[in-house]
């Protein structure tokens, strides 16, 4: 509750100046700026795709933030073995090309859309700007909420309740200066294990708003269009994004080591936002346009948010914390797996950029 106040601070401020940019363009409409009419505008069969969109999305989402979950029964893929940290990289490597190769391209072609009027869209980056700012408030909310939870939970040794509370067990104390070590060193070691899983929890947490952020407007902007072959495309790639994202928020969430409810509530809310923002698409097709101003800036500054926040996360939390971690600066050969891993990763949904 501690972090509530802070972070509802800075989506409403989000919200007023998305409300006033919007308002702004709200009477300016180009020509040109229709909805294009071709033979693949079929309102009754884009319907039909949006459906089979609806439960795929659903299926392969729930599958992939599922597997991680499930894992302890398979000792390969324990969070403590090599195979789960490659794993873990090739799902992160999706992450980022999601942002970079996705989500940020679509807002900068919305922000600089010539249906837009030139002051003041044309006229300045917005793009680049608002990812910066998401990326940076994204830091401040990781940590902020990292030291709020860490003070919250008391983690860390007190060394005064270690020196000086023996009392009248002092004088033993000389006669087990040996395990008295062991036990400093027991402490530090539960300390230490106890702030990474903070980490680990701050981690899945801010990860979880930045997906859903990107998925309900991805599923908004499928819903609304009535473009049957583009819907086609679009059906396939998502499917392969959802459930390999899925699979690195369902390893952040393994990590964080919640209670089996807050797990599934989680998973439940990772794989259902896809489909919620294809469904809201449906019921809003009919009044929204994607290409008038109003559309293209919230649609376009809420894709700039959310890619900062997801190039973040995806570099800073997941592959940074990972590869500069004992486990990796251990191993050479683990190193030269995971950075493949990586790459495949990142390449595989750069690929998908040519379809979705």
């Amino acid at each position: 509750m501690a972090t509530s106040n802070p972070k509802l601070s800075i989506i409403s401020i989000f919200f007023i100046i998305l409300s006033f940019l919007t308002l702004q363009a709200e009477s300016v409409e180009k020509e040109g700026c229709e909805e294009e009419t071709s033979s693949c505008n079929d309102k009754a069969r884009a319907l039909t795709l949006k459906i089979i969109a609806i439960v795929s999305i659903l299926v392969t989402s729930m599958i992939g933030v599922s597997a991680p979950l499930f894992t302890r029964s398979i000792p390969a893929l324990h969070p403590d073995k090599s195979l789960f940290v490659i794993v873990k990289a090739f799902a992160a490597g999706i992450i980022l090309a999601t942002a970079f190769m996705h989500v940020l391209p679509d807002s900068f072609d919305m922000l600089s859309s010539s249906c837009l009027p030139e002051n003041p869209w044309h006229k300045f980056p917005f793009t680049g700007f608002v990812a910066m700012l998401s990326a940076i408030v994204t830091l401040m909310v990781d940590s902020l909420a990292t030291s709020v939870y860490s003070k919250k939970s008391n983690v860390g040794v007190n060394p005064e309740s270690v020196t000086h509370g023996a009392g009248p067990d002092q004088e033993m104390a000389s006669n087990v200066g040996h395990f008295h070590g062991h036990g400093h060193h027991y402490e530090d070691k539960l300390a230490s294990g106890a702030k990474q899983l903070l980490r680990y929890r701050v981690i899945a947490m801010v990860l979880e708003l930045g997906i859903i952020v990107h998925s309900v407007v991805i599923g908004l902007s499928l819903g609304a269009s009535s473009n049957t072959c583009t819907i086609k495309g679009l059906v396939a790639a998502l499917c392969f994004h959802q459930m390999f994202e899925g699979m690195g928020l369902g390893g952040c969430i393994l990590q964080a080591e919640y209670k089996p409810l807050k797990k599934a509530v989680m998973a439940f809310f990772f794989a259902v936002t896809t489909p919620f923002g294809i469904a809201l698409g449906i019921a809003l097709s009919k009044m929204y346009k994607e290409n008038s101003p109003n559309a293209l800036i919230t649609v376009g500054l809420l894709n700039a948010s959310s890619a900062g926040l997801l190039i973040y996360m995806a570099l800073v939390d997941l592959l940074a914390a990972d590869f500069m971690g004992p486990k990796l600066q251990g191993s050479i050969k683990l190193q030269v797996k995971s950075y493949m891993a990586v790459l495949l990763g990142a390449g595989g949904m750069s690929l998908m950029a040519k379809w979705a």
